[in-house]
C-alpha cells in the first residue's frame, strides 16, 4: 500500500492550490484520512481530517479557507486551499487508516512542499 501526494508548489499570498493523495495497492477499505503539515523547526500538525462517511474537521488556522474531500471509489483524498498565507508554507503529508491483508494500519504519503510568498 502506498500514498502518493501531489499538487504542491509555489504560489503568491491569496492564491490557491489543490493537493491530491492517491492510495494504491492491496486495499480492502479506508477509514479516516487526513492532511498534516510540518513547517521548518515546528512539529507536524493536523490540518484537516475526513471520515469515511464524509464528516470533516479543520484546524482553526485554516477554517473557511481549506476544504478537505475524498473520492472513495478512487481511494483519493483532496485538499483545496484558498486564500493562502505565508504561514501556510510547509511540507504537507497525507495520512490514512487502511485495511490491507487483514490488518488496519496507518499509512503516510511522502509529502509535498507548499510555499506561499508574500
Amino acid at each position: 500500500v502506498q500514498l502518493q501526494a501531489s499538487g504542491g508548489g509555489l504560489v503568491q499570498a491569496g492564491g490557491s492550490l489543490r493537493l491530491s493523495c492517491a492510495a494504491s495497492g492491496s486495499i480492502f477499505s479506508i477509514n479516516g484520512m487526513g492532511w498534516y503539515r510540518q513547517a521548518p523547526g515546528k512539529q507536524r500538525e493536523l490540518v484537516a481530517a475526513i471520515t469515511s462517511g464524509g464528516f470533516t474537521d479543520y484546524a482553526d488556522s485554516v477554517k473557511g479557507r481549506f476544504t478537505i474531500s475524498r473520492d472513495n471509489p478512487r481511494n483519493t483524498l483532496y485538499l483545496q486551499m484558498n486564500g493562502l498565507k505565508p504561514e501556510d508554507t510547509a511540507v504537507y503529508y497525507c495520512n490514512a487508516d487502511i485495511l490491507s491483508g487483514g490488518r488496519w494500519r496507518e499509512y503516510w504519503g511522502q509529502g509535498t512542499q507548499v510555499t506561499v510568498s508574500s
